[in-house]
């Protein structure tokens, strides 16, 4: 599970304290997913490509918090 899906679970809002995870960031706080490791995956290359890009912007955002 990703971002909106894992903050509506008790071990996504225990992990990320205040905040709420970044699209498609994994469970673990800072590693984010895409394509076929995500949880209900379309399992098609143009979709793992499209999370692929949104993931490498939402890790750029993460790196930039403070």
């Amino acid at each position: 599970m990703t971002g909106h899906e894992l903050a509506h679970t008790p071990q996504g809002l225990a992990r990320y304290g205040s905040r709420a995870p970044l699209m498609l960031e994994s469970s673990v706080p800072g590693i984010f997913a895409a394509g076929d490791a995500r949880a209900g995956s379309v399992k098609q290359v143009a979709a793992a490509t499209g999370e692929g890009a949104a993931a490498a912007l939402a890790a750029s955002v993460y790196l930039k918090a403070p």
